[in-house]
């Protein structure tokens, strides 16, 4: 049963001495045979991973970070209940997943939150999704992301549409702004169109960080 958001891989392998990409090495020998495919690319955000978690038989609502050790800054915490513990948000819960196990994954972001946390929000905290996964089996396309959100009055991840993986590549290799906010970006996180699984049952996903190509 999935608890927690799966690591998201590089898009190469690293040299062990020096950390730096292997250009010639993919980290995955999927990534290589879709490169040349359509990826859904969006913009990772640097924040803190949270996860809000729909218990259909509970009908209850937890809020968590990465793991369950995790603290919340306080800010935040306060940000999410007033998100996700209120009377719509659990109305919405009850009447879409009435009986449908829900994660939503995201991001809390701004002030004090990582380095570029005021350039994001200078005035508070905020959540912003990425990812869904559904009675432990399903994770949402873009549309379902996109419909929650807006039930939920939340944001979604910045996206770039549907381009291959060179295109990604070549975004972080020349830099790009945030689309939330007054800083350079961190990187994307790219996904297959079509949710696809390796053979060992992780899912293909791979990210890319700006900074690497400095």
């Amino acid at each position: 049963m999935l608890k927690f958001y799966p690591k998201i891989q590089s898009i190469y392998k690293r040299d062990q001495k020096t950390k730096e990409f292997l250009m010639d090495q993919w980290a995955r020998p999927e990534f290589s045979y879709l490169a040349n495919n359509g990826w859904e690319v969006t913009e990772k955000i640097d924040g803190t991973n949270i996860r809000i978690i729909w218990d259909c038989a509970e009908k209850s609502i937890f809020i968590g970070g990465r793991t369950d050790k995790a603290v919340l800054q306080a800010e935040l915490k306060d940000r999410l209940e007033e998100l996700f513990l209120s009377e719509n948000a659990l109305k919405y819960f009850k009447e879409s997943f009435s009986e449908t196990n829900v994660i939503l994954f995201g991001e809390g972001y701004g002030r004090k939150i990582q380095k570029v946390g005021s350039a994001y929000k200078k005035d508070g905290n905020d959540f912003i999704l990425f990812d869904a996964f559904v009675n432990n089996k399903w994770w949402l396309l873009e549309d379902s992301l996109l419909a929650i959100a807006e039930n939920l009055n939340v944001a979604v991840v910045p996206s770039f549409g549907i381009v291959t993986l060179y295109d990604a590549i070549d975004l972080c290799k020349k830099g790009f702004r945030s689309r939330l906010g007054d800083c350079e970006a961190e990187g994307i996180v790219a996904k297959p169109q079509f949710n696809l699984l390796a053979r060992n049952g992780a899912r293909i996903i791979a990210k890319v960080k700006c900074k690497d190509w400095r």
